[in-house]
């Protein structure tokens, strides 16, 4: 497994690797300069690469997003892992972050 790391594009946040306690704060500043370093008015927030996460991955996501309404930019998390689909099941989270319709497995019953 590597280490946790945050990657930016044109209107778009990588999330890749293991995000835990040890990565988050590095994570925590990336993400949020990304964000203010970002144009145009969406931020698509791509999970795909997680391999393994925490609570604090979602702590993350929701920061990213704060962050980005603050900025007047919309939110759309993509491909959500099924760990990180559990922790926001079981907290209630998941009628809260702005999944996109392709997050596969995403049931929120």
């Amino acid at each position: 497994m590597s280490d946790g790391r945050i990657e930016g594009a044109a209107g778009e946040l990588r999330m890749l690797g293991v995000l835990d306690y040890r990565s988050a704060p590095a994570l925590r500043r990336t993400g949020q300069a990304l964000i203010r370093e970002g144009q145009g008015a969406g931020l698509r927030i791509d999970c795909g690469g997680v391999e393994k996460s925490s609570s604090v991955g979602l702590s993350l996501l929701l920061c990213f997003v704060r962050d980005a309404k603050k900025l007047g930019r919309d939110v759309s998390i993509a491909n959500l892992p099924q760990d990180m689909q559990q922790i926001a099941r079981v907290s209630g989270l998941l009628d809260v972050l702005p999944l996109a319709n392709d997050t596969p497995g995403v049931d929120r019953a």
